[in-house]
């Protein structure tokens, strides 16, 4: 069969962002703004930018905001013609999405990532589909999303995202078992969730960007619970090695942890750096604060 184009993506959105509280008590934590964008318009950008044309968010109560940052807001985009802010109102309109190019699903209950996943199972169908986690900000010059997407169609199979991380830290991640390390690519023979660390097969790990072929969606659909006691998209992963394709990838670029505080408030630095309006502030605010 013909390989099927990547034009799909899921974002479970739908997490309470704890670590960030008080901010994310009535604010959803994919709002929150590295500069002056939000987590969830970097993911959503990150993707266009790969190709994707439909998104799936996976969301929970007191997440209507996301919805609502890319809809069109006619009384915003009055007052910023009225007002000759054509900076502004190219910027809002750059960021708008084709009518009926998001849907949205609901998440009742947190049992994990991959009962996430599984939640968006009638948005797959037959699709390959790719997912983001927004707190994984990424910097690449060449989209993250758009990295996996070549390598999936070279290899014809599911991508993952990794990266080296020490040892002391692979309890935290996905952990890959090495079939064969291409360099580039690495060949995966099995998946281990959040491994003690004198148990993990290696420490490559799985980060927030994945390219998935819909069958994991029959594995998710058996919501066997695994580490922590939540449904584990890493368990159903494990499963499809050995029946199809399945390669990580050492992607270029850079990514942040925005789930973290101290990740945050790097990537707030590193983006502002990169802005030429904005760096020399920023230089020199380090300067004086370091």
């Amino acid at each position: 069969m013909p390989l099927k184009p990547l034009k799909k993506a899921v974002l479970p959105v739908a997490g309470l962002g704890t670590r960030f509280l008080p901010a994310t008590k009535a604010m959803a934590k994919e709002m929150l703004p590295v500069v002056d964008k939000p987590l969830i318009q970097y993911a959503v950008e990150e993707a266009r930018a790969a190709g994707i044309e439909q998104f799936c968010f996976i969301t929970g109560r007191g997440k209507t905001a996301i919805v609502e940052h890319f809809d069109v807001a006619y009384e915003l985009e009055r007052t910023l013609a009225d007002r000759n802010k054509t900076a502004e109102l190219d910027a809002l309109r750059a960021q708008a999405m084709t009518p009926g190019s998001i849907v949205t699903v609901r998440q009742q209950v947190p049992m994990g990532l991959g009962h996430a996943i599984w939640c968006a199972r009638a948005f797959v169908g037959d699709d390959p589909f790719a997912i983001l986690l927004p707190d994984d900000l990424m910097m690449c010059d060449v989209s993250c999303t758009a990295q996996l997407a070549a390598a999936y169609k070279e290899t014809q199979g599911n991508v993952v995202a990794i990266e080296e991380v020490p040892m002391e830290r692979v309890n935290r991640y996905g952990v890959l078992d090495i079939a064969e390390d291409k360099g580039r690519l690495v060949s995966v023979k099995g998946l281990v969730e959040k491994p003690p660390v004198e148990e993990a097969p290696s420490n490559l790990t799985v980060i927030g960007r994945y390219v998935l072929m819909p069958e994991v969606m029959a594995f998710l659909a058996r919501l066997e619970k695994g580490a922590g006691g939540e449904v584990q998209l890493t368990d159903a992963m494990a499963k499809l090695i050995g029946t199809q394709p399945f390669h990580g990838l050492r992607y270029e670029g850079k990514r942040f942890d925005c789930g973290d505080k101290a990740g945050y408030l790097e990537a707030q630095v590193a983006f502002a750096l990169k802005r030429p309006d904005l760096a020399p502030a920023m230089r020199t605010i380090l300067k004086t604060y370091g």
